[in-house]
């Protein structure tokens, strides 16, 4: 499998229909990997194979997870589709600006798309490195799930025969459950230190120490150095 693939992640999609049409979006620009997680109707749902129109091969292989965590783990480049501000502190990119990153960048990539009613959760998007949110008229900013499917996989084929740069000495940024050890680390350390008080406010900390953590992209050698670094904190000075 071609490492600039993306992967599309429907984070708990409705209606099978737009599982469906947004599959056959995906093939008919290349892309095959479609992950779901927790769609609403349950898997496999019968209403999306007449809707896919012949994109068989993307619902038959589509893969079921419990959370958008877990759907993004291997991935060490994700993106969070919304046009609402979230709270949340990421680079903003279009389409066409996240499908050059994932051609050139190294490492696996992963563009999540929300439920048809409500998008992304602001838990989810705290998952993601970096937002894509495509250009729309203000006064009419209504896509459907399969529309913003299309959108970003037609970006990501202008460029798909491409030559990718060989990067020989810089490493690929970790997957995501190497980031997640890292962050569940740092909060052990903090949670005893009585970091997250008040209470009422412990959210929204825990919230920016993992935009904080996110930003860098680190490779799998840093996070084992930043692991070293925490451990060595925690334990007890020798005199």
């Amino acid at each position: 499998m071609q490492a600039d693939l993306p992967v599309i992640v429907l984070v708990r999609p409705q209606l099978g229909e737009n599982i469906g049409k947004a599959a056959r979006a995906m093939l008919n620009f290349g892309l095959t990997e479609m992950r779901l997680v927790a769609p609403r109707d349950g898997w496999p749902n019968p209403s999306a194979g007449p809707a896919a129109s012949g994109a068989d091969i993307v619902l038959e292989n589509a893969q079921i997870f419990e959370s958008a965590a877990d759907a993004v783990a291997d991935c060490a480049n994700v993106y969070a589709t919304t046009v609402r501000k979230r709270g949340v502190t990421k680079p903003v990119v279009t389409p066409d600006v996240a499908a050059h990153e994932i051609h050139t960048q190294p490492g696996r990539s992963a563009i999540m798309f929300g439920p048809e009613r409500s998008g992304l959760e602001t838990s989810d998007v705290a998952l993601a490195r970096s937002i894509l949110t495509v250009p729309i008229n203000p006064e009419f900013g209504s896509l459907n799930l399969a529309q913003a499917v299309i959108l970003c996989a037609y970006e990501w084929s202008k460029g798909a025969k491409l030559e990718t740069p060989t990067i020989e000495e810089l490493l690929p940024p970790a997957p995501q459950e190497d980031l997640e050890g890292l962050i569940g680390h740092f909060e052990a350390l903090l949670e005893p230190k009585r970091y997250f008080f008040p209470e009422s406010r412990s959210e929204a900390t825990r919230r920016t120490l993992r935009n904080v953590l996110t930003k860098p992209g680190w490779n799998h050698l840093e996070i084992r150095t930043l692991r070293g670094v925490l451990s060595a904190l925690e334990r007890p000075a020798r005199d």
